[in-house]
C-alpha cells in the first residue's frame, strides 16, 4: 500500500549512510553555482532507496559526494560508521574498493574478460579471495549461470548490465550505488535489472541507492527521496508509479 508524499523525512532507525548539512558549490564569485544546499539524509540499511528529481536537481552530485568522487564543500557523510568527508584520497580509494558497489548506466565491462572474470575483477585487483557461496548466490539471483564464459560482445545489453550488477554485489559491500542503471536498456531488460535490485535487497540483505528519473523504476523502491534545486523536498514510502508522479508534481 502506497503512502502520501511527505515533506518531513521519517527517522531511520538503522542508517547505512548518514548525510548532514552537505553542501556542494561549483565555480566561484559571480559564476558560483550551488549544487547541494544543506542536505540532511539517512539511507536505511537493507532497503532500496530511489533518489529522484529533474535534471540539474543535484541527485548525481549527491551520490558522487557521498562516495567521495567529488569533495563536498561543507558537511559530513558517514558510510557504515566510516566518515567519508574526512578521508584522504588513498583512504577513499580503499573505501570504494572494499565497501561500496557501483552500477552505472554504461556497463563498464572489460571486453577481453568473460562474465565470470568481470564479476570477480574488483576482488582480483584487491588480491581478495572470492566467497564462493556468495558468488554462486549472486550469479543465481541475476540469472547468469549459463553465461559466465561469454565475453561482453557475446552478451545482450541486459545481460551485460546483469554482469555489472553481479560485480557490484559479489563482494557484499556496505551499500551499492546505481546511477541510472536502466538508462541504456529496453523495457524487458529494464524489468530484469530492477527485479534483480529488488531481490538483492529482499534476499541478499543488500542496501541499494538508485539514482533515477524514471517513475516506473522508482516504484520498485522501498522509499523515494525527491530532490529539487539541490534540496530535499520530501519522501515517499512504498511508492507506486502514480504516487511517484504525484510526488514529482507536488515538488514543482
Amino acid at each position: 500500500m502506497s503512502t502520501a508524499f511527505t515533506r518531513t523525512l521519517a527517522p531511520i532507525s538503522d542508517p547505512v549512510v548518514t548525510v548532514r548539512a552537505l553542501t556542494k558549490t561549483f565555480g566561484r564569485g559571480s559564476t558560483l553555482v550551488p549544487a547541494l544546499r544543506g542536505i540532511d539524509l539517512d539511507i536505511g540499511r537493507g532497503e532500496l532507496t530511489a533518489i529522484m528529481g529533474p535534471s540539474g536537481s543535484g541527485k548525481s552530485t549527491l551520490m558522487h559526494c557521498i562516495v567521495g568522487l567529488e569533495a563536498a564543500t561543507s558537511g559530513t557523510v558517514t558510510i557504515d560508521g566510516k566518515e567519508v568527508t574526512s578521508m584522504k584520497e588513498s583512504e577513499l580509494t580503499k573505501l570504494r574498493r572494499d565497501h561500496i558497489g557501483f552500477i552505472f548506466q554504461s556497463f563498464n565491462l572489460v571486453p577481453t574478460l568473460n562474465a565470470r572474470e568481470n564479476i570477480t575483477l574488483p576482488a582480483t585487483i584487491a588480491g581478495r579471495e572470492i566467497d564462493r557461496e556468495r558468488f554462486d548466490q549472486v550469479v543465481e539471483t541475476v540469472g547468469l549461470g549459463d553465461r559466465l564464459d561469454h565475453r561482453p560482445t557475446e552478451l545482450s545489453g541486459g545481460q551485460q548490465q546483469r554482469v555489472a550488477c553481479a560485480r557490484a554485489m559479489v563482494g557484499s559491500p556496505d551499500v551499492v550505488f546505481a546511477d541510472e542503471p536502466t538508462g541504456n536498456l529496453d523495457s524487458s531488460a529494464t524489468a530484469d535489472i530492477l527485479q534483480f535490485l529488488r531481490t538483492s535487497v529482499d534476499e541478499l540483505g543488500q542496501s541499494v541507492v538508485m539514482v533515477t528519473h524514471e517513475p516506473d523504476a522508482a516504484a520498485w523502491a522501498d522509499r523515494v527521496v525527491v530532490l529539487r534545486d539541490g534540496q530535499i523536498l520530501g519522501e515517499l514510502r512504498n511508492p507506486t508509479r502514480n504516487s511517484v508522479l504525484d510526488a514529482l508534481r507536488d515538488g514543482k
